[in-house]
């Protein structure tokens, strides 16, 4: 019976500290993007899929390397990594109202995104 009090006790100091304060935010934030990482390498390493050649992200390199930095060079080629980070920098910065990258110039970024689309 001892054992179900101590149980139920720490169930609900962990069910206030998830709910009432913001200490357990920050790992659980940690546990998501942990989570996120082994969701991709599984799908990446599941089965034999058709890999479709997509030149696009070359052509976009070639395209607008003239125009960059090195820096920025650099964080397209973060952007550039996988599909993923693709969806995630379109999804984050390509919408009506997006927010100013800490990398690329305005310009820049509204040519990535149109070339994205």
């Amino acid at each position: 019976m001892r054992g179900w009090i101590i149980l139920g006790l720490g169930v609900g100091v962990l069910y206030y500290l998830a709910t009432e304060t913001n200490k357990l935010d920050e790992p659980m934030a940690q546990t998501d993007a942990l989570l996120l990482k082994i969701e991709r390498k599984l799908d990446a390493m599941r089965g034999t899929k058709i890999i479709k050649v997509d030149n696009k992200a070359s052509q976009l390199k070639k395209e607008i390397s003239q125009r960059m930095s090195s820096g920025e060079l650099s964080a397209l080629d973060g952007i550039l990594e996988s599909e993923y980070s693709v969806q995630d920098f379109k999804d984050e910065y390509c919408s009506g109202a997006a927010p100013r990258h800490e990398s690329f110039s305005r310009d820049n970024l509204q040519y990535i995104c149109d070339k994205l689309r």
